[in-house]
């Protein structure tokens, strides 16, 4: 996500990117702040179990009635194999 932003400033907003310019050893820009709390996917289960709970917070927060509603999910492409942003991909590569 964070190339596509990177790639989509670049293109299309390149005085923005300066305000995401890090000097890191491993990357020039930095989107997200470093959280220590971040949990490894080290397994397909330990996957899904956050990608759902991903698509089942907007729903929690009352901001729809199913993930897959939620505009700016990816629900409605693992549910309903909807590609809108284009630029999605499955997680295990088969779709």
């Amino acid at each position: 996500m964070a190339q596509q932003i990177k790639f989509d400033l670049i293109d299309n907003h390149p005085e923005v990117l300066k305000h995401f310019q890090v000097n890191k050893q491993d990357r020039k820009c930095q989107f997200w702040k470093r959280n220590a709390l971040s949990t490894d996917l080290y397994s397909s289960d330990v996957l899904t179990q956050k990608l759902d709970y991903i698509h089942d917070n907007p729903v929690k927060a009352g901001l729809c009635q199913l993930p897959e509603d939620y505009y700016f999910s990816s629900a409605r492409f693992y549910l309903q194999n909807k590609n809108e942003f284009g630029f999605l991909s499955h997680y295990d590569g088969d779709e």
